[in-house]
Parts: C-alpha cells; structure tokens; sequence
C-alpha cells in the first residue's frame, strides 16, 4: 500500500502472500519514478539481509535504475556468507553515495534504526527521506515506507522477492538462486521453523530448479565453521547461566579478542542454546559500543520473544527477535532476570490453562 507519509500514526494491516504480486507491480511503479535508488539492509546482517539486498539489486537493474548504494547493514559481510557469488560486489562503504540516492529502498528491517550506524549517523537523513520503499517479512514492522510490501506470513524476504521477482519475470540465474535459497534457509533453520510453509518449500523447490546449490547452502550456513568461531563458542559456553527457564550466555569483547574471532562468527550459538534439555527460551548477548546486542529464542509457541523484545525497543518474529540493550554485564544480569521472570509467568498460565482443559 502506497501511504501518503512516513510518519501515519495508525499501521495498515500487513500483506498476505497473495498479496505481493500486484505490491509487485506497485513497487515497479515507484521505482521507474526515480533515477538512483539506495538499498540498504540491518546491521549485523544474516542470509536473508544479504540476498535480500542481492535480489532488490537484480530487480532494479533489470528496470534499468542501477542502485548508487547496495549495503548490508555497515558493509561488513560475515565470512560464512562469503561463499556467495557477487558477494564482494556489494558496497561497504556507503555515507557519501548514500547522500545522492532519490530513493530508499528497505530490505529485512522491522524499523529504519536496524539499519545500524549508517542509520545513526545520519538519522535526520533517514528520516526526513521523500521517497522510501520498505520490504520485510517481520510482524512488528512498523510500516515506515511511502511503500510498504510487509508480509510476516513469508518465512523470509527472501520469499517475498522471490514473488516480486517472478512476477516482473526478472532473469535469475544459480548465483542470485543460491543466495535467496540461503536467505530461505538461514531464517528458518533449514526449513525447520514453525514459519516454514507449503509455500516456503514451494519457492525454496523453484529456486532448485533454476539451479540454486542447497548443499553449498547447507555446508556454509550450518555445517563448516572456522577454528576461531570453535575457540570462542567454547569460551561463550562457559558463561551458560540460567534464569528460570530461560538458558543465557554472553561474549564480550575480550573473547573475540582471545579467540581471534569477530562478531558473525556467532551466528547459530542462540540456537544452540535453545536447543538445551529444559529451555523454554534463549538468550545471546555480544557486547558492542558500551552496550549489548541481544537474540532472542522461543522454543515454544506460548513464549512470544517478539513481544519480550519490543519492551526494550526490540522486535522479530514470535520465535525469534532481537534488541540492543546498553549497560555492563550487571545490567545484562538484570535483563536475563527480567526476561527470565517473564517467561515463567507465560509457562505457569500455559501449564494452568491445560491444567483446567484436562478438568472440563
């Protein structure tokens, strides 16, 4: 839906699947109205933020805008993603081109302030933007483009842009496949996670036969690991602790320091954690600028994480979610105490509630 500013106070409901060929169209529109469009993604960028941004480029090329600005979060690709073709294409530094850009386009972010530093430094820019497009698959998306194309029933944008790109009959080839295949697989574990639909295992087999690598795919986004990513999980896990029923750990910058390691080669240890004899969430904080940068995970469907998030300026899905939580390890203690305490008072009304259904 095109919206007449960024700033509505009430959120539109969010598109459905069937939705998004005819935002597809919409999104055509928008763009052949402008001559420089940026693409910009979140901070800390996973798959799907990467070839997100990798698909909304190939979509306006083809329409013939090339894109002044294609970033992931602050231009730094985390090396398990760098088996990916055109990876190195994309830009990593984007401050001044950014200025000249006529049009934003979003992708795989909740809000504008999950775009990270770029966002931070230069807020008023962001926000004050005439023309931005917002592409996403979160449920607490805010809808802050003048186009928005949200659809929290896709397990990813990846998903999403996949619609978008075969109804603009957009060519792909293996490589742009392999990335959106990863984007599939990243956010949904391997097409394990509650959010994997009929339709998810639809365009995940479509993008198959248009060549994409699965066991590329799979190798790299959950199987091979650096020796540095080993060192420093295994130091992480020293710091398990627990907070009722939710499992917790922490990596501050000394570990990174020790192991040799850097931040993306966290990715997957809140998984871990969730996956503990137990849990009924999970938490991982890595420290960052005098503050923390925290996962969330559900492992079950009465714990909505999303909602924890939100509370601290956070969002995600209901599985899992993300926030920025500034202060020492104290107040990290306090947080997991916190999100700890919410969580058992979830698990004692479900175990109630199923209590009485047993009764009646």
């Amino acid at each position: 839906m095109i919206a007449g500013t960024t700033d509505e106070v009430s959120i539109p409901q969010h598109e459905s699947l069937a939705d998004i060929p005819a935002r597809a169209l919409e999104l055509r529109d928008f763009i052949l109205q402008h001559e420089r469009p940026a693409i910009v993604s979140h901070a800390n960028p996973d798959a799907d933020a990467v070839a997100s941004v990798l698909a909304m480029r190939a979509i306006c090329e083809f329409l013939g805008r090339e894109p002044v600005v294609t970033v992931a979060g602050d231009g730094q690709v985390p090396a398990n993603l760098m088996f990916l073709n055109d990876v190195l294409t994309l830009t990593q530094r984007a401050d001044e081109a950014l200025q000249t850009a006529d049009l934003l386009i979003y992708v795989d972010c909740a809000d504008m302030a999950r775009v990270g530093p770029l966002y931070e430094n230069a807020q008023e820019y962001f926000q004050n933007h005439p023309a931005t497009v917002n592409i996403d698959h979160h449920v607490t998306n805010r809808r802050f483009g003048i186009l928005n194309c949200v659809a929290p029933e896709a397990a990813a944008t990846s998903e999403i842009l996949e619609i978008v790109r075969e109804t603009l009959e957009v060519p792909i080839d293996s490589h742009l496949a392999t990335a959106m295949l990863a984007g599939i697989y990243g956010d949904t574990l391997g097409l394990r996670t509650p959010s994997t639909t009929p339709a998810t295992m639809r365009v995940a087999a479509e993008l198959l036969e248009v060549g994409a690598e699965l066991d590329v795919v799979v190798d790299w986004l959950f199987r091979v690991k650096p020796y540095s990513a080993v060192k420093l999980w295994g130091e992480a896990l020293t710091h398990t602790a627990w907070s009722g029923p939710l499992i917790w750990a922490y990596i501050d910058s000394g570990m990174l320091e020790r192991t040799q390691s850097s931040p993306s080669e966290v990715e997957g240890l809140v998984n871990f954690l969730a996956g503990t004899e137990g849990a009924r969430a999970a938490a991982l904080a890595y420290e960052e600028s005098n503050a923390w940068r925290v996962s969330l995970r559900s492992v079950h469907d009465d714990v909505d994480v999303s909602e924890l998030a939100k509370a601290y300026g956070g969002g995600g899905h209901p599985r899992a979610a993300g926030l920025r939580l500034p202060g020492d390890v104290e107040a990290l203690r306090e947080f997991a105490d916190a999100i700890g305490g919410a969580v058992s008072v979830v698990t004692s009304q479900s175990e109630s509630s199923c209590a009485d259904d047993e009764e009646s």
